[in-house]
């Protein structure tokens, strides 16, 4: 059990039988009345978020989810293979469970696999990851229609939008939570 001051990013919540971690969280205190905090929260199995609002000083149940760093080993045609590096246990998660950080995911890459009674819930990719640019078309000079960006295809498979001068083969710093260029990684 925990109360709404225990609340943080990331904390799984058991409610209606069904396991929910928050997403965002705001403690408000009006002028007037008690005080509340309010949520952001995702159904870890469906992927649904959605606002709700405590009062202050609630208990709530919480799920026991246990965090296990895990390489990334390759995928079977259908689902991606993991192995926990303490143990060398391998598991694998389907793609509903990944979900888009599948993107950004190249073999050998250590992740954070959280687990709940035995069931994987969610992969949490390192926030910045390394990729090979593996095509993209050559920048104009005075092209800035599309406002100084393009498309570029990573070594992935996964398309996010560069600046001009990024060439094909150039290794990038890009977000993994928004697919976001982030800069180029120097060699």
């Amino acid at each position: 059990m925990a109360t709404t001051a225990d609340f943080k990013n990331g904390l799984v919540l058991r409610m209606d039988d069904q396991l929910w971690q928050i997403q965002e969280f705001q403690h408000v205190k009006p002028g007037k009345g008690p005080a509340f905090v309010r949520t952001k929260i995702k159904n870890v199995m469906s992927g649904k978020i959605v606002d709700k609002t405590f009062n202050a000083g609630v208990k709530v149940e919480t799920a026991t989810v246990d965090r296990r760093d895990m390489t990334y080993l390759y995928n079977d045609g259908t689902d991606f293979v993991f192995m926990d590096a303490q143990d060398f246990e391998q598991i694998s998660i389907s793609p509903a469970t990944m979900g888009d950080s599948a993107r950004f995911l190249l073999e050998n890459m250590t992740v954070q696999v959280s687990v709940h009674e035995g069931n994987p819930l969610f992969v949490e990719l390192p926030v910045t990851v390394e990729l090979l640019v593996q095509q993209t078309d050559p920048g104009l000079q005075g092209d800035r229609s599309t406002g100084g960006t393009k498309p570029a295809t990573m070594e992935t498979g996964a398309e996010i939008q560069v600046p001009l001068f990024i060439n094909t083969g150039d290794k990038l710093k890009v977000d993994s939570r928004d697919g976001s260029y982030l800069g180029r990684v120097n060699a």
